[in-house]
């Protein structure tokens, strides 16, 4: 009996320790209100992640929607995957926020991982 407990603690382990979704980007090529959208990696998406919701909030104006897009999964995707309202600033640095959501075949959000940078940096 004693060896089952062991069994299942190592099992429970093993499944906590499964890395979470992550995501980075980089300015790249990105100029002052670029629509195109930055070169963005996505690193441990889960199984069954079959597409990328993408948004971009400015965290110093929060109410300000820049929007984003939804593209098929890759581990980057490329700048001016989407068309959305990029960085903008009226004057000195803003920092940004993109929200990445893995969905599955029925849109269900498997994971969610963010990513901040100032622009510009």
């Amino acid at each position: 009996m004693r060896g089952i407990a062991v069994l299942v603690i190592l099992l429970a382990s093993t499944v906590n320790a499964a890395a979470e979704m992550s995501v980075s980007f980089e300015w790249g090529p990105t100029k002052k209100c670029d629509t195109k959208s930055p070169p963005i990696s996505v690193k441990n998406a889960p199984e069954g992640t079959i597409r990328l919701q993408i948004s971009m909030t400015d965290i110093n104006v929060p109410g300000y929607r820049h929007g984003g897009g939804t593209v098929d999964y890759a581990k980057s995707v490329p700048y001016g995957a989407f068309r959305y309202k990029g960085p903008c600033p009226p004057s000195g640095k803003h920092k940004y926020r993109f929200t990445v959501k893995a969905l599955d075949a029925n849109k269900k959000t498997l994971a969610t991982a963010t990513a901040s940078r100032s622009f510009p940096e």
